[in-house]
């Protein structure tokens, strides 16, 4: 079943690079008593992901901050290739990159995307979301091969 408006975040923890090295992260400490923007893409250092999705949460942070979000992006990549993306998109402290390199989190979400035919295996949907103090707010998802209800500009016009 597909998260919804209203619903509690999925409790999960994955692992990310820091550094300190490879640390456990929980959504649960992520999004408790916090106002955050997760948004997901297909893969790091794919097409539009790098040249638009990620580019516009860094570009526009400091408004999502000024608001109160922080931002995290996720994708079912794992945590090398996601600090490697967050270090080549120069992220710095701007983004949380949660890598979620099983998929656990995306299928608890139910926005799992069949990529095998363009042979990526199982990804996340692109989509953005709102979460409030662990509770969703508003799910944005795009369809396969589009860019506009998940974009940071999109995202800021809803909250």
């Amino acid at each position: 079943m597909t998260i919804k408006v209203g619903d509690k975040f999925p409790s999960v923890t994955l692992k990310h690079l820091t550094s300190n090295g490879m640390q456990e992260i929980s959504t649960d400490d992520l999004f408790k008593g916090k106002k955050a923007v997760l948004f997901a893409v297909p893969g790091a250092f794919t097409p539009t992901c790098s040249a638009k999705h990620l580019p516009g949460f860094v570009n526009r942070a400091g408004e999502f901050k000024a608001k109160g979000y922080e931002i995290v992006c996720m994708a079912v990549n794992d945590p090398f290739v996601m600090d490697a993306w967050a270090k080549s998109s120069d992220v710095g402290d701007k983004i949380t990159m949660l890598p979620d390199g099983n998929g656990t989190l995306t299928k608890a979400l139910g926005l799992e995307m069949d990529g095998t035919g363009y042979n990526l295996g199982h990804r996340s949907k692109r989509f953005a979301m709102v979460i409030e103090d662990g509770i969703v707010k508003s799910v944005n998802v795009e369809e396969p091969g589009a860019f506009e209800v998940s974009s940071a500009d999109a995202v800021l016009n809803t909250i």
